[in-house]
């Protein structure tokens, strides 16, 4: 009931920018020291609290973290938009049709182009290195977009020259840093968030321009108060007096208080029944209403995109380059300013004087061509004086910080590959050390696609098909990232594609598709012309082609004649083999007749041939039966013979 009679008793711009206050107070009591030194060790910038020794006189900051956020982010923006396409659509199988596909990433890579959306990425990446999240906010204008025109006066006979305006909606992205974000302390995102705040100045006429235009009340602005935390660069003594404070909120707002805020406008009210409604609220100075209106986008969605460089579980706010190579660099600072201190006490030339015998007034300097007067000899008075010789040891210990810092990193130039990362190793090594700095970088270009470019290339296409249906027409598209590998990561791809390339010749089928990789992963001005060149010379000669046809149809009559052949010896074989089985069965007829025959030659009627025709008939049938057994072994023989 409480927390119910306060929400009554207050308006909404005060209900808001008390969340945002504290918010904010989560934010300097836990982030904002650290992110400070974080942007002052990325610049180069000395400050008295960095120092870790009170007595350091030196202030130079090594420049190893700057490379590693340098590198770190050459990495991601290197395969993010190092092959020109940058994101991809794919549309649902039922359509067949692949036009509409390819004219909405036409178009929408040139609406990319005209709001320079490609530099607005790539702060976010740089923000993210750095703080260790980075966060962008969509921004929808409507522009008068000039171009060169030519009218025809007097019937077409004269021509006047001059410019075309034609309005055009853009949707931008405007990078935030992470002192102008505010957010939920337990939310872990920007949709699970009660609300999120972009909390920055502005200058003063970009508002009284707008309130013209009608997207705010019509109100008189007060000059904001100033406030360092909200500035870009907090290490700027003077800052500019005409500007105003703009504190602007997309999340959730009480049902009662929003209906009490649109009732000033002639605004119907909101539903009660919902305890909380989607809005946006904008507020100047933190007190003053410029607009308040439900969320006007078809899907419901916040504004804001953001990403960490490395995940933190349980927190919103990421892990950057300079946090993961915090430690090494404070380490290496230290050494090399203890290292010019101690040059300056052991290069420089001192003196030892006998202060009771030098001149009253007499200032002991010690310069070219200056004169000392003493009291006396002055090789008893004044002695040369030195601390002694520096540690040669530091150099060493200096470069192994610095190794320190890459591999907290992960980050490291191809330059300083054989050097830095196995020292003066063998190609073997520095490819088994590539390969794990290779997917330090895939990580943290997986998590950027997933968490800021996706939804990023999403939400702009859903701002164009609302308030540009003519050329953005609704449909449920899916966008992929086309990103591929950084300059590290392509290089050591193309040494292990040489090295494939050699193992084969040109006639092998995989050679041309070798070339073909090795020449894409290349940032050469013709790629695609040689890519298309290559890909024409792979495709087959119409006239070699028909010849091969040719000469593949005659070898196909060849071995079918040779088959014809084989099948026409194996039946006549087998013809021969039945006609041997059909003679084999002929046989004892063919002795039984000529059995016969010779018991009948040459015989006359009377008992004695008769006697004579049955001892001829006995020796006949004994003959026979010896010449059968001999053929039947014959025949036996044979066809074993066959068989074998």
């Amino acid at each position: 009931m409480a927390e119910e009679t306060n929400i009554i008793s207050q308006n909404v711009e005060s209900w808001v920018m008390d969340k945002c206050e504290e918010w904010r107070d989560h934010y300097r009591s836990n982030y904002q020291e650290r992110f400070d030194e974080y942007y002052r060790l990325w610049r180069g910038i000395w400050a008295s609290e960095d120092s870790l020794r009170q007595s350091e006189r030196s202030k130079i900051i090594s420049p190893a973290l700057q490379q590693a956020v340098e590198s770190s982010v050459a990495e991601v923006e290197e395969a993010t938009f190092g092959r020109g396409k940058w994101f991809d659509i794919r549309d649902d199988l039922a359509d067949q049709n692949p036009f509409d596909i390819q004219q909405i990433r036409n178009q929408l890579q040139e609406d990319f182009e005209y709001s320079k959306a490609r530099k607005s990425i790539a702060e976010c990446i740089l923000n993210a290195a750095v703080y260790g999240t980075g966060i962008g906010e969509l921004v929808l204008e409507a522009t008068d977009e000039l171009k060169p025109a030519t009218q025809p006066l007097m019937d077409g006979a004269m021509q006047a020259v001059g410019v075309m305006a034609e309005e055009r909606f853009v949707v931008k992205l405007r990078p935030i840093l992470p002192q102008n974000f505010l957010i939920d302390p337990v939310a872990t995102s920007i949709d699970e968030a009660l609300g999120v705040a972009v909390d920055e100045f502005v200058p003063m006429h970009q508002v009284e321009m707008d309130i013209e235009r009608g997207y705010y009340r019509d109100i008189d602005l007060d000059i904001a108060y100033q406030e360092s935390d909200l500035e870009p660069d907090r290490e700027l003594q003077i800052y500019p007096e005409d500007k105003v404070r703009l504190t602007r909120y997309y999340g959730y707002v009480p049902t009662e208080l929003f209906n009490e805020a649109r009732e000033e406008d002639d605004e119907e009210p909101e539903d009660t029944t919902s305890k909380y409604v989607e809005a946006i609220v904008v507020i100047a100075n933190g007190g003053q209403l410029l607009k308040i209106e439900k969320n006007p986008y078809m899907m419901r969605d916040r504004p804001i995109v953001a990403f960490p460089w490395d995940v933190v579980p349980g927190r919103f706010w990421g892990r950057g380059v300079c946090e993961k190579g915090y430690n090494s660099q404070k380490a290496l600072d230290t050494e090399l300013r203890a290292r010019i201190d101690a040059l300056a006490l052991t290069i420089h030339p001192m003196m030892a004087i006998d202060a009771s015998r030098l001149p009253r007034g007499m200032k002991p300097e010690v310069r070219p061509g200056k004169m000392i007067l003493t009291n006396g000899n002055p090789s008893e008075i004044l002695q040369p004086f030195k601390f002694g010789g520096l540690d040669q040891t530091s150099f060493a210990q200096a470069q192994a910080l610095q190794q320190m810092v890459q591999m907290a990193t992960g980050a490291i130039d191809a330059a300083g590959i054989p050097g830095s990362i196995n020292g003066d190793a063998t190609a073997a090594g520095i490819s088994m050390s590539l390969g794990a700095i290779i997917k330090r970088h895939k990580r943290t270009l997986i998590n950027f696609q997933e968490s800021f470019l996706l939804p990023f290339v999403s939400k702009t296409a859903w701002r164009y098909m609302q308030f540009n249906p003519e050329m953005y027409p609704a449909q449920d598209f899916k966008f992929l990232p086309t990103s591929s590998l950084g300059i590290i990561a392509r290089e050591y791809e193309v040494t292990q594609l040489v090295q494939l390339l050699q193992t084969m010749g040109q006639d092998s089928p995989m050679y041309p598709m070798l070339v073909q990789a090795i020449i894409d992963n290349m940032q050469l001005s013709n790629r695609e012309a040689m890519i298309q060149q290559l890909q024409q010379s792979m495709q087959p000669n119409p006239q070699v082609q028909q010849q091969q046809q040719a000469q593949f149809e005659l070898a196909v009559q060849k071995e079918q004649a040779a088959i014809a052949a084989l099948q026409a010896q194996a039946q006549e074989s087998q013809s021969r083999i039945q006609q041997n089985a059909v003679e084999t069965q002929l046989l004892p007829q063919e002795v039984e007749i000529k059995r016969i025959a010779a018991l009948s030659k040459n015989l006359k009627e009377g008992s004695e041939d008769d006697a004579e025709f049955a001892r001829r008939a006995r020796v006949a049938e004994l003959y026979l039966k010896e010449r059968e057994i001999a053929s039947k072994e014959k025949i036996v023989d044979k066809q074993m013979n066959q068989s074998q």
